[in-house]
């Protein structure tokens, strides 16, 4: 019988993945605000995905700082993390981000929360190998 808990961090391992994908897509297009938007989620969804190894539970929640901190993510790359954390809202509401999300990020600002993505997914997929 196969391992569940493997086999349900390998689900959100791979929806992370595929999160990372369309982040460097909508980045190349720039649609800044849902490349930032889907490194926060790439980067959540690697973050459960060791999770759920470490602790046999899918957490709830977003803060990527949580979920970091209980998979004991270096603590010079949380910085990274630090920043991309509250972009789960405020790349989607005008009341969170105090104007049009699609008006206030540019190409500095989503290349840096992807990069965060991609090196949090690199050090989960590491850690899982």
């Amino acid at each position: 019988m196969p391992d569940n808990k493997a086999s349900r961090s390998g689900e959100w391992l791979k929806q992370a993945e595929a999160d990372l994908r369309k982040a460097k897509i909508l980045l190349d297009n720039k649609e800044y605000d849902g490349s930032v938007f889907y490194s926060h989620q790439a980067c959540e969804k690697a973050f459960k995905a060791m999770w759920i190894v470490i602790k046999s539970e899918i957490p709830p929640g977003h803060s990527l700082i949580f979920f970091a901190k209980g998979i004991n993510y270096p603590n010079d790359k949380m910085s990274g993390v630090r920043d991309l954390n509250p972009e789960y809202l405020i790349t989607r509401y005008p009341d969170m981000a105090q104007g049009v999300p699609a008006e206030i990020y540019d190409e500095q600002i989503a290349s840096k929360h992807y990069d965060s993505a991609k090196g949090a997914l690199e050090w989960v997929k590491t850690k899982l190998k």
